[in-house]
């Protein structure tokens, strides 16, 4: 192999072997932009249906359509050299049946070139997923709080305490033993997370989980301060670019009714000068 060859990307085997590892480094990522700069520090490229909510306004993720997942999905893989892009399947595209989800995942699949898919549930979901990864269709799991159920979750609370405990054990065994290559903890109690961890054979990646998960994800815009409608508890900011870009366009603002932008340096001459002139 030359030095010019291409990176080798991460596929879901990679991820699966990482079991035990040197924990799994996931961020969400909506644009071929964002994609660039986390390729160049992250393991997977979780193109997520919160996608509605932080660019485009939605209240939650019900409303996010086959086609604004392909949208990005594209835009995301564009920009990716090594670390994974996952889809996540959006509400009402795998609920109805086995058949239906394998339809839609290929689709997500061939038209972006992602080559995993995630949806949401656990044990009444299990059969869909083991249908599908025994399609060719690699399949990263998502139990605890899974936000396209928040109408009968009751909203967005911590999900497995006290009598939930057990339900969320056996979701995690059974997503498992359906052939996924990882699951998401979403708002899963720190202490049964850990326990489905040490349970389970493939990693889990925590969400508000707690820092004994194989791996972690966030919301990109969550943790670099650009959504600021609201902030879990979970997320660390770890910039805040929202207030940065407020000053920026507070002073591109305040230049423009001032004529101070553009200068003469951003403007142009109606007569080119001569070649070889000075000045």
């Amino acid at each position: 192999m030359s030095a010019s060859s291409p990176l080798r990307p991460v596929l879901p085997a990679d991820i699966q072997s990482r079991k035990g590892g040197t924990p799994l480094v996931v961020l969400t990522a909506y644009t071929t932009p964002m994609a660039r700069i986390v390729d160049r520090h992250c393991d997977v490229a979780l193109v997520g249906d919160s996608l509605g909510m932080v660019l485009h306004g939605l209240p939650s993720t019900i409303g996010v359509t086959m086609d604004m997942m392909i949208l990005h999905g594209r835009a995301v893989v564009r920009g990716l050299t090594k670390a994974m892009a996952v889809i996540d399947m959006p509400f009402g595209s795998y609920e109805e049946s086995p058949q239906q989800a394998f339809r839609n995942a290929a689709r997500l699949i061939a038209e972006t070139g992602a080559p995993a898919v995630k949806l949401e549930g656990g044990q009444h979901i299990a059969e869909t997923i083991a249908f599908l990864t025994s399609r060719g269709v690699p399949v990263m799991a998502h139990i605890g709080l899974t936000p396209q159920a928040v109408n009968t979750l009751g909203g967005y609370k911590v999900v497995g305490r006290d009598a939930e405990a057990e339900k969320v054990m056996a979701d995690a065994v059974a997503v498992q033993e359906a052939g996924a290559f990882s699951v998401v903890l979403e708002k899963v109690p720190e202490g049964l997370a850990s326990r489905i961890t040490q349970r389970l054979t493939i990693p889990t990646i925590g969400i508000g989980a707690g820092v004994r998960c194989d791996g972690q994800v966030l919301v990109v815009d969550d943790m670099l301060g650009m959504f600021t409608d609201f902030r879990p508890k979970f997320v660390k900011r770890f910039a805040n670019f929202g207030e940065t870009a407020d000053e920026a366009v507070a002073a591109y603002a305040a230049e423009v009714r001032d004529r101070a932008f553009p200068g003469p340096e951003h403007a142009f001459a109606d007569v080119l000068p001569a070649k070889g002139a000075q000045g």
